[in-house]
């Protein structure tokens, strides 16, 4: 069972295809963090053997669970900063969509590449807010594309239940602390007021730290 939503496009949507396509081949388990209604989640299941969507939200846990997804889709309720939630170093991919605003920022990138498993992947996609000039003018831009990508699209918004938080960092604040706890990672501010972030966890490396 799915809702209208399902073919709905927002800016968290958009980045959707960014995500799957960074999942690596022959990917054994994804877990994707912030799960929401399970959209991701279901786009997951065609590229991984298991997918874990996990949200703190009871009522998106309830959106998620009505989806109509293959068996090899589990969705759970709970907090993704519990050490006893989620396996460490458990996933060759993490993705987490418009999630690490809503907690402490150091206390996300830590525990998010703590699950992720030696030669695996984690792919963020995250808010900031403008600082400046420069930022301003990036972001006006941003609007004009985003009224010229709506046309031809039926828009909607997230279920009501969504949890909603404004950032609190700025863009030259996340890229330089990405930069400081994630070295190697790869960083890009994008237009529609999102910067994606991928890191690959070395092979070899201890569980639970960079």
């Amino acid at each position: 069972m799915t809702d209208t939503h399902d073919t709905c496009w927002n800016h968290n949507v958009h980045y959707h295809p960014v995500v799957l396509d960074a999942v690596p081949d022959g990917c054994r388990s994804a877990l994707d963090v912030g799960c929401g209604d399970g959209l991701l989640a279901a786009g997951l299941a065609t590229r991984a053997e298991s997918v874990t969507g996990v949200d703190r939200s009871p009522e998106m846990i309830r959106h998620a669970r009505k989806r109509e997804v293959p068996q090899h889709v589990t969705f759970l309720e709970g907090d993704f900063l519990d050490g006893a939630l989620l396996a460490e170093g458990g996933y060759d991919f993490v993705s987490a969509v418009a999630v690490v605003h809503h907690v402490p920022f150091d206390d996300a990138i830590g525990r998010l590449t703590g699950l992720v498993a030696p030669g695996g992947r984690l792919v963020v996609v995250g808010m900031a807010h403008d600082r400046g000039l420069l930022d301003r003018v990036i972001s006006a831009c941003a609007a004009v594309a985003g009224v010229l990508r709506v046309r031809g699209r039926r828009t909607g918004q997230s279920p009501s239940a969504m949890p909603v938080e404004q950032p609190i960092m700025n863009w030259r604040e996340v890229r330089r602390a990405t930069a400081h706890l994630l070295p190697g990672r790869r960083y890009r501010r994008r237009l529609l007021w999102r910067y994606t972030l991928v890191w690959d966890r070395p092979s070899g490396t201890r569980e639970g730290g960079p």
